[in-house]
């Protein structure tokens, strides 16, 4: 399968040639192997990740957190053929272009825990099922910790997780905002994601750059001790 990260493995550039340009400054091809491609925007003074997670044979497409600066996000939308719109968690910088994206027509869906943080959603996420993008296949994985309705995404056969602020490099998201809990959010990450996840299995998540579960995983010890 040929894959290939730019933040992380320059060295095995893609080899396609048949990639979506959108035009939208900022935007740039992320992740793509023969199946998918992920197309990320920096957005907002807390320098949210969108990604829009492409299927390669349909052109159909979903944005992750529609979180701000809504004209660029809605370019993406269209030239990227987003059918719909789905949010990792609550928290104000990772739904500040919610109310414009459903404005154009867009879906938006939230956990049913967090769903109250959001001006106005369209569905619910529940756990463990699965939502279809053209022939993709994401799984549905709800993490609470970082806030009481985080959800993360599974990409079906090839190995790629968004994990909102649930999981980063060097630790978890942090807990320290109204509903936060760090007994549960090292329960969600050790049980739910490091334990059934290959090592391989790259994490994108909502701020900065990816990482790995193999990377992260021997640090969990590390970051129960320090408490954060």
């Amino acid at each position: 399968m040929n894959s290939s990260l730019e933040t992380t493995n320059p060295s095995h550039p893609c080899n396609h040639t048949d990639h979506v340009s959108t035009g939208v400054p900022g935007v740039s091809l992320h992740w793509c192997d023969t199946q998918a491609e992920i197309h990320r925007i920096v957005v907002g003074s807390l320098d949210n990740n969108v990604f829009v997670l492409r299927c390669r044979e349909t052109g159909e497409s979903v944005l992750i957190d529609a979180a701000n600066e809504h004209d660029k996000l809605l370019e993406m939308c269209r030239v990227l053929d987003v059918r719909t719109v789905l949010e990792t968690h609550g928290h104000y910088d990772h739904i500040g272009a919610v109310p414009a994206v459903r404005d154009a027509g867009y879906e938006v869906g939230v956990t049913p825990e967090d769903a109250a943080l959001l001006d106005g959603y369209d569905y619910l996420l529940e756990d463990e099922s699965v939502i279809e993008v053209g022939k993709l296949r994401l799984h549905t994985i709800c993490t609470p910790g970082h806030t009481p309705g985080s959800i993360c995404f599974l990409l079906e056969g090839s190995p790629i997780l968004f994990s909102g602020d649930t999981l980063f490099p060097g630790g978890p998201g942090t807990c320290e905002f109204e509903g936060g809990d760090f007994e549960q959010i090292i329960n969600s990450i050790d049980r739910r994601l490091f334990a059934p996840l290959a090592p391989e299995t790259l994490v994108l998540p909502g701020h900065g750059e990816g990482t790995t579960i193999g990377t992260e995983q021997p640090s969990l010890d590390a970051w129960i001790e320090r408490g954060w």
